[in-house]
């Protein structure tokens, strides 16, 4: 696990696009400004491409790797076509399966099943419906919160990118893969619940 992981906040800075197929985003420190990471969707199809401009936007397959500033692979958050639910993959930086995000089906502002790589329960993270706000929940304590920043009335009224603020609990420990799946959910979310 990358070092750059043992953080407890980060900045999801995605970028701005009237039309844009692929989505992309920038991680940085909240209190530096300093750019951390990167998140590419590099290898998207011209298929793709073109439903991403349709209403079948949501259930357009996504590859997003997560690189440091330096370019070494951190994380890969992926999802084949989706029909009804959602089933999103995280992998390492060696490409090995640390879990999944399972959407649940009917749920009022977006939950996920968080599961490791045998599909055991690690947590939910659930979204509040009045807000754009989510939590990882485990036995009633928080691991980690995801919430919105507001980039303007321009860019909300005539563009899709999005901030999301961070901030993991100090209980979870920085070697916990937790922090993997807790980095990727602000791209699931994004890709998921909100384009």
């Amino acid at each position: 696990m990358n070092a750059i992981l043992k953080r407890n906040s980060y900045f999801v800075k995605e970028h701005i696009g009237i039309f844009k197929a692929a989505n992309n985003y920038d991680i940085y420190n909240p209190e530096t400004n300093e750019m951390l990471m990167t998140c590419r969707e590099e290898t998207l199809g011209i298929f793709t491409k073109m439903l991403r401009f349709t209403d079948y936007k949501r259930m357009t397959p996504f590859h997003i790797e997560i690189k440091t500033a330096s370019g070494e692979k951190v994380l890969t958050v992926q999802r084949g076509v989706s029909i009804f639910r959602s089933t999103v993959e995280v992998l390492d930086e060696n490409d090995m399966l640390v879990g999944e995000f399972k959407q649940k089906f009917f749920s009022i502002g977006g939950k996920f099943n968080v599961l490791d790589a045998n599909e055991n329960l690690m947590c939910t993270l659930q979204g509040k419906w009045t807000s754009w706000d989510f939590k990882f929940v485990r036995d009633n304590n928080e691991l980690a919160h995801v919430s919105k920043k507001w980039a303007g009335i321009g860019k909300e009224l005539f563009t899709s990118a999005d901030n999301y603020m961070l901030t993991v609990n100090e209980t979870v420990s920085a070697t916990d893969p937790m922090r993997i799946m807790i980095l990727a959910a602000v791209m699931s979310i994004d890709m998921v619940l909100k384009e």
